[in-house]
């Protein structure tokens, strides 16, 4: 699979996609996509936990930021979101105790197609639907937070 490249615009969360501030997903440009469609896991490795699950996007340099919360999007972008493992639907920015630290991993997958998945559907289940429909992946972006 070839790999496209993601940047999500910075190597620490700002405060504004954390729960500490509004949580609001942040801006995510792709190039090198050659899928029809995409998906994006956003995962914290170390504690094993998958903070956005949203699937079904058209192929595209750029998902806005702010998408809203919602099961099925409509707008900036067309999408499906998950249930997240925080048991939320759509983006769960960063949110640490005092004195952590965690790393983040933005995971985009490109998919053949859209996956027959409804919205609000859990990490296991778009885990087992892109195993049958990932045609590209790349988990090149990465960005910390800490709160001290």
């Amino acid at each position: 699979m070839d790999n496209p490249v993601i940047e999500i615009g910075f190597t620490t969360f700002p405060e504004q996609h954390t729960c500490d501030g509004e949580d609001s997903s942040p801006e995510i440009r792709i190039s090198g996509l050659k899928s029809p469609y995409f998906a994006i896991i956003l995962t914290d490795p170390g504690a094993k936990v998958d903070h956005w699950l949203i699937w079904n996007i058209k192929a595209t340099d750029v998902v806005p930021a702010g998408i809203p919360k919602t099961a099925e999007v409509h707008a900036p972008i067309a999408a499906r979101q998950g249930r997240n493992d925080l048991g939320k639907i759509g983006y769960s920015g960063p949110c640490l105790p005092k004195g952590s630290a965690h790393e983040y991993y933005f995971n985009i997958y490109g998919t053949d197609g859209p996956l027959d998945l409804p919205g609000g559907a859990g990490a296991a289940e778009l885990k087992e639907a892109l195993k049958k429909h990932a045609v590209q992946y790349s988990g090149t972006a990465v960005a910390g937070y800490r709160k001290d």
